[in-house]
C-alpha cells in the first residue's frame, strides 16, 4: 500500500536549488536508505517527508491513518526530564499510564503508605488491560540493549550520545508504522548497531533513513534513495545492488560518451568541407549538427580528491610506556605499553566511555595520564581529527580557514597547487569557499575540518569516530587516501565497513582499562571472538554434564574405615549440598527469564549464579575424593 507520495517536489536552501520535481511512493514494507554528498539535501528530504519542512513546489500525501516518528540528528531533549519521563512521555493513553505507575513504584519505594499501595495496584490493573506491560518490557529492553541502565538519571547528566540513544529508544518503543532515523548509528558501538541492524531488519513497518554505514545500509535496507545534482534516482534493492547498477551506469555512460564524441568529429568535419559542400546538403542536417555540438555534456558526478603528500617519518615515532588513566574511581587504562611503527593501521574498539578517546588525547597531549609517559620522534606530525571538530570557526569563511594552514599544499606526485584548488577537489566551488563555515551543512563542516588536517600533510594520524557525520563519497576517498598513506594510523571508530577497509589490527578496550590486541581487520576479530564463545559454550557444556552425573542419587555407602567419623560426616553433608545447589541453579535459570527487564536483579542473580557454580565445582572435588576411599 502507498502510504507517502511525493508529487514534483522541489526545495531550496537559500538560493541554492536542493532538489525539483521529485516524484516518490512509499510502500508499506519498505525499508530506504538515502545516500548522497554532504549538502545534497539528504536531511532535507528527510525532514520534508516527516513533516517538519514544507516543499516550496509540489505536494506531500501521507496516509492519514499511520503513525509517524522521526529521529532527527540532535533530537530535542528536556534536560530537566529523567530517562524514563523521557521514554515516556506522553499527554494521555498508555504511556501516561506507565509514567504514572513508574513514578508511584518510585513513591513506595521511598515511602510505605497504604493509599500508595493501592494506588499502585489499580494502574497495574490498568496496564494489563491496556497491554502496557509490553510496552514498558520492550522499553527497558531497548534501552539496556543501547546501553542505557540508570532510568531514573537526568538528561542533563547524560553525554551527547546517550541523549541521542534514549531518543532513538523513544522512536523505538512506539513502534509507528512509520519510522525515520538520520544518522542512527552515529555514538553507538559495534555490538549496539548490530543489534539495532537486527532491530530493524525484523521491524515490521515502513523505514526511512540516512546513513554512511555501508554495512547497515547493506544489510537493512530493500531499496536506496541516491540525490545527485537536485535529482532523486531510486534503485530496487539493497546497497550492494546499488554499487553494481551505478557501475553499469557509469560504463553505459562512458560508452555513450564515446559514441557522442565520434558523432560530433564527424559532424565537424563534415561541416569542414566548406560553404560549397554544404550547400548540398539539407538545411535540417545542418541544424542538427549544430545542435549537436551545442548540447552540454553530462556532467560528471563530482568526486573528492585527496592527492595530498605527507612529511618523512624517522625511525622513532610514539612510544607509550606504562600509560594508566582513571577518572571519577574508574580505571579506563591500565598500565598500557605500546610501540608504534611506521606501517601500523590500527582500530580502537571498546564500548562508549571506556577511554578510547581519552587514549589519543593522551598521546596528543591534551589531557595528562596520571602514571606513564608518551615519548614522540622528532620527525613525527600528528593530524588529530577530534570528534567535535574544536578547530573550527564558524565566524570564519571557508578559504581563510584553511589558508591559516597552507597556501599552498604539495599532492603526491610533488606539484603545488592553492588553498583554493585544493577546496574545489574537496567540492567547496569558488562560491563556497568565501561563505562562513556556521552557513555549512554538518557533513560539510566535518569535510572541511577533515581537509585541514590533511593539509598540515600528517605522517601520523589519529582519527577520532572519522565516520560520523562524513558522506560515503568522501569517506571512500579518504579510504583511498589512507591505502597509499606514508604513515602511521590509529583510527577509533564504531564503522565496521571502514575498519574491514582501513586497519589491519585492532585494539580492545576490556574492563577495568586492560586493552587486549587482535591480529587483522574488524572481520577477523569477529572470528576470533565468534571462536572463543564457542569454545567456552563447549566447555559450560561439559561442565555441565559433569554435574548432570553427579546428581544421580547416591548409593549407601558402606561403612569403612578408611575414613574418619568427621570425614563420614562431611561425606553426608556433602551429598544433601550437591542437589541443594543444582535445586538453587535450576532456580536462577527461571528467575533469569522472569527478571529479563530488571537489570538490577539481573546482576544480583547473574553474581548468586557465578558463587554458586564454583562452590558447586569445589563440592564435587572434595566429595568424588571422599567417595573413592569411602570404597
Amino acid at each position: 500500500m502507498n502510504i507517502i507520495s511525493l508529487e514534483n517536489v522541489g526545495k531550496n536552501y537559500g538560493f541554492k536549488p536542493l532538489f525539483e520535481n521529485v516524484t516518490l511512493g512509499f510502500e508499506d514494507t519498505d525499508k530506504i536508505g538515502i545516500i548522497g554528498a554532504n549538502g545534497s539535501g539528504k536531511t532535507t528530504l528527510l525532514r520534508l517527508i516527516a513533516g517538519t519542512e514544507t516543499p516550496d513546489t509540489g505536494r506531500i500525501v501521507r496516509a492519514t491513518s499511520k503513525t509517524l516518528a522521526y529521529l532527527s540528528q540532535n533530537p530535542p531533549i528536556d534536560e530537566e526530564f529523567t530517562v524514563l519521563e523521557t521514554i515516556f512521555a506522553a499527554s494521555s493513553g498508555v504511556m501516561k499510564t506507565i509514567q504514572d505507575y513508574e513514578a508511584a513504584c518510585h513513591d513506595l519505594a521511598v515511602e510505605y503508605s497504604d493509599e500508595l499501595l493501592e494506588k499502585v495496584s489499580n494502574l497495574q490493573h490498568e496496564l494489563e488491560i491496556s497491554g502496557g506491560w509490553e510496552i514498558e518490557t520492550n522499553a527497558k529492553n531497548v534501552l539496556t540493549k543501547l546501553g542505557i541502565t540508570d532510568t531514573t538519571a537526568q538528561m542533563k547528566t547524560l553525554s551527547g550520545g546517550q541523549r541521542k540513544r534514549v531518543a532513538l529508544a523513544h522512536e523505538l518503543i512506539f513502534k509507528p508504522d512509520i519510522l525515520i532515523l538520520d544518522e542512527p548509528t552515529n555514538h553507538l558501538d559495534a555490538d549496539t548497531i548490530e543489534w539495532l541492524e537486527d532491530y530493524l531488519r525484523r521491524y515490521t513497518g515502513a523505514l526511512l533513513l540516512v546513513t554512511h554505514d555501508r554495512y547497515f545500509l547493506d544489510r537493512v535496507t530493500n531499496r536506496i534513495f541516491e540525490i545527485d545534482r537536485g535529482a532523486v534516482q531510486v534503485f530496487a534493492g539493497n546497497y550492494a545492488f546499488y554499487l553494481e547498477k551505478k557501475e553499469e551506469q557509469e560504463t553505459l555512460r562512458a560508452v555513450e560518451g564515446h559514441k557522442r564524441e565520434q558523432l560530433i568529429k564527424k559532424e565537424l568535419a563534415w561541416l569542414r568541407r566548406g560553404a560549397k559542400a554544404r550547400t548540398r546538403k539539407s538545411k535540417h542536417r545542418i541544424n542538427a549538427a549544430y545542435d549537436l555540438m551545442a548540447q552540454p555534456k553530462e556532467r560528471a558526478k563530482a568526486e573528492i580528491d585527496i592527492a595530498i603528500g605527507s612529511k618523512r617519518l624517522g625511525t622513532k615515532i610514539v612510544e607509550i610506556n606504562n600509560v594508566s588513566k582513571s577518572y571519577g574511581g574508574r580505571k579506563l587504562i591500565d598500565d598500557f605499553s605500546y610501540f608504534l611503527k611506521r606501517d601500523d593501521r590500527i582500530g580502537i574498539i571498546g564500548e562508549n566511555g571506556s577511554g578510547k578517546t581519552t587514549l589519543l588525547e593522551i598521546i596528543t597531549d591534551r589531557i595528562k595520564a596520571d602514571s606513564g609517559e608518551i615519548e614522540i620522534g622528532q620527525t613525527v606530525h600528528i593530524g588529530y581529527y577530534d570528534q567535535e571538530s574544536r578547530a573550527l570557526t564558524e565566524s570564519q569563511r571557508v578559504i581563510d580557514y584553511i589558508r591559516e594552514v597552507a597556501e599552498y599544499v604539495t599532492t603526491v606526485d610533488g606539484n603545488q597547487i592553492t588553498a583554493s584548488q585544493m577546496l574545489e577537489k574537496f567540492l567547496f566551488t569558488p562560491a563556497a569557499q568565501y561563505s562562513l563555515i556556521k552557513n555549512l551543512s554538518g557533513g560539510e563542516r566535518r569535510r572541511l575540518y577533515l581537509l585541514r588536517i590533511l593539509m598540515a600533510s600528517p605522517n601520523v594520524l589519529l582519527l577520532d569516530e572519522p565516520t560520523n557525520d562524513l558522506d560515503i563519497p568522501t569517506l571512500i576517498a579518504l579510504e583511498e587516501y589512507l591505502d597509499d598513506f606514508g604513515g602511521a594510523l590509529i583510527v577509533v571508530s564504531h564503522d565496521r565497513y571502514f575498519l574491514d577497509r582501513t586497519i589491519d589490527s585492532i585494539f580492545k578496550f576490556e574492563e577495568a582499562g586492560k586493552i587486549r590486541e587482535f591480529p587483522g581487520d574488524y572481520s577477523s576479530y569477529l572470528e576470533i571472538i565468534e571462536r572463543e564463545s564457542s569454545e567456552t559454550k563447549e566447555a559450560e557444556i561439559k561442565k555441565a554434564e559433569t554435574r548432570a552425573l553427579a546428581s544421580v542419587p547416591f548409593p549407601e555407602k558402606p561403612k569403612s574405615n578408611k575414613l574418619s567419623f568427621k570425614e563420614k560426616h562431611e561425606l553426608e553433608k556433602l551429598e544433601a549440598k550437591i542437589p541443594e545447589t543444582e535445586n538453587r541453579l535450576a532456580e536462577i535459570e527461571n528467575e533469569l527469564v522472569q527478571f529479563a527487564t530488571d537489570s538490577y536483579k539481573l546482576n544480583e542473580l547473574i553474581s548468586e549464579q557465578t558463587k554458586l557454580n564454583t562452590d558447586l565445582e569445589q563440592i564435587m572435588e572434595r566429595w568424588a575424593e571422599l567417595a573413592e576411599r569411602a570404597e
